[in-house]
């Protein structure tokens, strides 16, 4: 949710005030025993602010949070340029992650509660320490607080309608920010040759968003420092181009060099025309955690979003919502024309075609599994996130089934895909891969199949993981086994047992240990069981077994992964595991017309499986 820009502070009984940190806006994903700390434009934050990452590991809860990061100077205040020091390792600064809102805790979506509701419930799940700390607000009295802010150098305060919900990716009148000091962002949309002996650039030219529209907001030539200038130009050569950005090119006091309008500056200012142009607009520094599409004026028309050239596809498709129909049912499909794989010039129109062409094969192997969703919204460069439990707005025709968890004492109502609209719908939510249990309901304790997962090491080559799985073929071949094969879509290979529903997840387990044992037996200086990954060898395949556990979910065969290149787990017959097989062989390009020719190679896996007694004891009788 973002804030709209107001000039002075007030007193009404119906809002609460909080300060304007000077910092960086973060989200934290704290769920599934995983921790994501992310800027809301999807920039990775985890590694630059890696004692915040460490820190939200004592939560006891499964949340996502909002807040921001900021870093505190010598004099206890916070300090933007301080926070930028991040980038030189310097890991000495004072820096607190202020929590403020609350999206999503133990399962459930809070951000249709409101802004009191779901402060409430931060304030008594969050567990605080030196660097995590709930940000308290106060009700009603803006003037007084805004009045303080100034008296203690802080940036502004925000105000926020204390009956307001939470609204993603929004810039809303709900929520307000009122700066003491004039300062605002606008996207760098070029810059000018340098005087005298001025290098690198003499001022940039700046532009925002204003109906949908790139309008430019004036030159900033002042706030520039000799190691500035030359940085910034470094950040902006990649995004030089022949044609202004702007729909109606600005002169130039000399000649403009034009970029693509990927970088944002943040800048001070006195005035703000009525031509929307800025008047002595003083450089401040770059801002690499807002999202260009995001730097608009306020009289925007909130309901639309301007599409960004570098973002879009060259496709002609609508980017509308539109309502096709898919067997029985009128599926809303949105937003067709986004990129789902930027580099490949791949849509999300073309992931939802690709699995109506490849159902027939697909289905039978989604059938009656519950599903945990990796979603990509914004697509395989953009944010992403898990969803076990379907939320509300999911249509009564998708099938539902409650399964109680014990990791989190609660049933989930996991999404069942059975049909080729349920399919579309799922692609639709963003699920590029799709992720399955490996038993079906109401068998749900009894797997199907035994996975044996080849997890490379960062220094393997995947010929090491051909090798391998010829290795696990051998120990199969030796018990009387069939396995069947298939590319991870990533950069391992999986190999599938039939085991019919029959035993139980920890005897499957198990049996896969003993397997694996036998493959590491074979491949000492090659295969490690090692589960941890600092302690494992980085020239060693991880022999992974532990897939076989109740509620985890692997990639389905004929899942595209969201990768490079949209790869897709493939099944493969054994005479294609050798020398030359690549995982990238096998993608969406590809794929219908290769199972066109040879057909579901795994439909085997959902036979009647191995009679895992007899087989033990052939294994016992090889010793």
């Amino acid at each position: 949710m973002l804030c709209k820009t107001i000039e002075k502070p007030f007193d009404d009984k119906d809002w609460a005030f909080e300060i304007k940190w000077d910092g960086y806006r973060a989200i934290g994903d704290i769920r599934n025993d995983e921790i994501r700390l992310y800027s809301r434009n999807g920039l990775d934050f985890s590694k630059s602010f890696k004692k915040i990452a460490d820190a939200l590991t004592i939560q006891k809860h499964d949340m996502i949070v909002d807040g921001e990061i900021v870093a505190y100077d010598d004099k206890g205040k916070p300090n933007f340029q301080w926070l930028q020091r991040i980038a030189e390792k310097n890991t000495d600064l004072v820096l607190i992650y202020q929590i403020f809102d609350l999206l999503w805790l133990n399962g459930h979506s809070t951000e249709n509660l409101s802004y009191l509701q779901r402060k409430e419930l931060l304030k008594e799940a969050l567990v605080e320490n030196e660097v995590i700390k709930y940000h308290d607000h106060i009700l009603e009295k803006g003037k007084d607080f805004f009045q303080a802010a100034e008296n203690m150098g802080l940036e502004g305060i925000i105000a926020k309608k204390a009956d307001s919900e939470y609204k993603e990716n929004t810039r809303s009148s709900e929520w307000l920010k009122i700066k003491i000091h004039k300062s605002d962002e606008a996207v760098i949309c070029g810059f000018t040759e340098p005087k005298g002996s001025r290098k690198q650039f003499g001022s940039l030219i700046l532009g925002k968003y204003l109906n949908n529209e790139l309008v430019f907001c004036g030159h900033t030539g002042t706030g520039f420092t000799d190691k500035s200038l030359k940085e910034i130009y470094q950040k902006m050569e990649p995004f030089i181009t022949k044609e202004s950005a702007f729909e109606v090119t600005p002169k130039t006091n000399t000649k403009a060099t034009w970029l693509k309008p990927e970088l944002i500056a943040e800048i001070k200012f006195t005035e703000l025309t009525k031509d929307h142009i800025y008047r002595h607009p003083v450089f401040l520094r770059l801002r690499e955690d807002i999202d260009p599409i995001d730097v608009k004026f306020d009289t925007d028309l909130p309901e639309k979003k301007p599409e960004m050239k570098p973002k879009t596809s060259t496709k002609k498709e609508p980017a509308a919502d539109r309502v096709k129909k898919i067997g029985k049912q009128q599926v809303t499909l949105t937003n067709q024309s986004k990129l789902y794989f930027h580099e490949d010039d791949i849509t999300k129109g073309d992931v939802i075609d690709y699995y109506q062409k490849i159902a027939k094969f697909i289905l039978p192997h989604l059938k009656n599994r519950p599903q945990s969703l990796n979603r990509f919204p914004n697509g395989i460069e953009g944010l992403s996130f898990y969803q076990k439990d379907a939320d509300e707005h999911t249509p009564d025709w998708v099938t539902l089934q409650k399964i109680f968890s014990e990791s989190n004492d609660k049933y989930i109502n996991y999404i069942v895909c059975n049909d080729k609209e349920t399919l579309a719908y799922l692609n639709n939510l963003g699920c590029i891969e799709l992720n399955i249990w490996t038993s079906h309901i109401p068998k749900v304790d009894y797997p199907d199949y035994l996975v044996l997962d080849l997890d490379p090491s960062e220094k393997n080559t995947f010929e090491d993981v051909i090798e391998t799985a010829l290795a696990v073929k051998e120990v199969l071949d030796k018990a009387g086994i069939v396995g069947y094969p298939k590319t991870s879509g990533s950069s391992g290979i999986h190999i599938y047992i039939p085991m019919g529903g029959k035993y139980t997840y920890d005897q499957v387990k198990d049996f896969g240990h003993v397997l694996m044992q036998l493959v590491q037996q074979e491949l000492p200086e090659l295969t490690t069981l090692e589960r941890s990954l600092q302690k494992r060898d980085k020239n060693k395949i991880y022999l992974d077994y532990l897939q076989n556990r109740r509620a985890q979910t692997l990639a389905s065969v004929y899942s595209l992964r969201p990768k490079p290149g949209a790869p897709v787990s493939a099944p493969l017959d054994w005479k294609e595991v050798k020398k030359g097989l690549l995982p990238t062989d096998f993608t969406i390009h590809n794929m219908p017309e290769r199972l066109q020719e040879k057909g579901d190679l795994f439909k085997p896996v959902l036979g009647k499986g191995i009679d895992l007694l007899k087989t033990i004891k052939k294994l016992e009788n090889l010793e």
